[in-house]
């Protein structure tokens, strides 16, 4: 007896040796990504926690957390096991926000100024619905079946779309939402919220206040090597910085979106690992860099949050776009972006449209030609904080196709030899979703 009871103790102990070490450690950013996940997916698109952790949150690992949602303090707490518990709070116009024990909740705070306009115009200039169309060049059961096979059958979790827009000449040709979700349900983007923090750039070096190919205006670089790295390098993902994201382990990605303050400097701190415009890197913790350098260009906290709406997001009509702030007040442009898929496809468009939206030149034509070139070292695949098909990545898709990419597969598709954009938002990504089967079938619907 005493024979078996040391086993099981040797064994008990192996398993807390083994505990400790692969997963403890990771503790911290489970209840970290939950509690975020719950207070966004709750306070912004109304998820109840059981829709939330059977969708957003059904990932490896991120289902041993244990979650609350608080109603009158509108904040969400996860832990693992008990331990490790972590908080997100929310607050109106801002959003969730993950928070340490050190944030002071009681602290006054700002938020943007929105001007959601209501021109009495049909979709995609106004909010109204869109006119009825029909294109004699479109194959409908060819797109209807291309739209349909990207979702599952009923009580399958294969290919896990929540929705698929596609928009011909400005009009919806073709939109179908998974069970549970519609044209009002907000989607987080992830990383395409890199693509709208790339287009304040765009504005800002329109209206001559920044000059993209200057070195990057960070003082703390001004005595080194960094010096020479400029804001393009940056937005072309090719500054040469040390950075590492891989979202299956511990790594400088999920430290800043899941530990820091100030997501800003996570990347501002990196020494650099080669010369500029000779490696690329996908870095999240570049684009937030680039949020704060963004911050830095106004004089005021107050103005910097309103810029982002005032300039884009509500200015083509974005009203539903929410995009959050981090504890030290920085929107996290590298993935905290909400919006309908209907206003997600608004953004595909002014670009589809060469920066034009609805007869104003938000941005310069040669801005989004920018956008759309292929980053040295990318194999053709990434231009300034897009991705692209010039490389092939989608061998039976045109390849002067561009787009915004984010976590689970989210995508906004643009073909300018098409004059179409499609937007598909859901929780399987490439290669687990066939996304080169979606964009060619509803590139074949339309007849030459």
């Amino acid at each position: 007896m005493k024979k078996i009871f040391k086993i099981i103790g040797l064994a008990a102990l192996l398993f807390l040796v083994y505990f400790g070490y692969t997963t403890y450690p990771k503790l911290d950013l489970i209840s970290g990504f939950s509690a975020k996940s719950i207070a966004s997916g709750h306070f912004i698109d109304n998820r109840s926690t059981e829709i939330i952790e059977k969708g957003d949150n059904d990932i490896e690992m991120n289902t041993l957390a244990n979650n609350n949602i608080n109603e009158n303090g509108k904040f969400a707490t996860a832990s693992v096991y008990g331990l490790k518990e972590r908080k997100a709070i929310y607050r109106e116009g801002l959003g969730a926000t993950l928070i340490n024990d050190d944030f002071d909740v009681s602290k006054p705070y700002e938020v943007p100024k929105r001007i959601k306009s209501d021109n009495n115009l049909p979709f995609p200039y106004g909010n109204k619905e869109p006119k009825d169309s029909a294109f004699v060049n479109v194959d409908y059961a060819k797109l209807n079946a291309a739209v349909a096979k990207a979702f599952d059958a009923k009580g399958q979790k294969a290919k896990r779309t929540r929705s698929v827009l596609v928009i011909y000449k400005d009009k919806i040709i073709a939109e179908k939402y998974d069970t549970g979700f519609n044209k009002d349900s907000k989607i987080l983007g992830w990383s395409m919220t890199k693509s709208i923090t790339s287009a304040l750039f765009g504005i800002l070096q329109k209206q001559g206040k920044i000059d993209i190919n200057k070195p990057a205006p960070i003082d703390e670089w001004a005595n080194d090597e960094r010096a020479k790295i400029t804001t393009a390098n940056l937005l072309n993902m090719n500054s040469g910085l040390e950075w590492e994201e891989k979202y299956d382990k511990i790594c400088d990605a999920t430290k800043m979106l899941f530990q820091d303050a100030d997501m800003s400097q996570a990347q501002l701190k990196k020494p650099a690992q080669f010369k500029p415009n000779s490696h690329w890197n996908y870095s999240s913790g570049t684009t937030n860099m680039l949020s704060g350098i963004l911050r830095r260009q106004f004089k005021t906290h107050q103005e910097y949050l309103d810029f982002w709406y005032s300039a884009l997001i509500d200015k083509i009509g974005m009203s539903s776009m929410l995009v959050e702030t981090d504890m030290a007040g920085n929107y996290v442009g590298s993935s905290y972006g909400w919006a309908t898929t209907r206003d997600w496809s608004k953004f595909g468009l002014l670009y589809l449209h060469k920066g034009s939206w609805n007869g104003e030149q938000i941005l310069d034509e040669s801005w989004v030609k920018f956008t759309a070139t292929p980053t040295n070292t990318s194999n053709g695949n990434y231009g300034a904080h897009f991705w692209l098909n010039a490389g092939g990545k989608f061998p039976d898709v045109p390849k002067d196709m561009f787009y915004c990419s984010g976590f689970q597969g989210q995508m906004i598709a643009i073909f300018p030899s098409q004059d179409l954009v499609i937007v598909r938002l859901g929780l399987k990504e490439d290669p687990g979703f066939d996304f080169n089967g979606l964009l060619s079938g509803v590139v074949g619907s339309l007849k030459k």
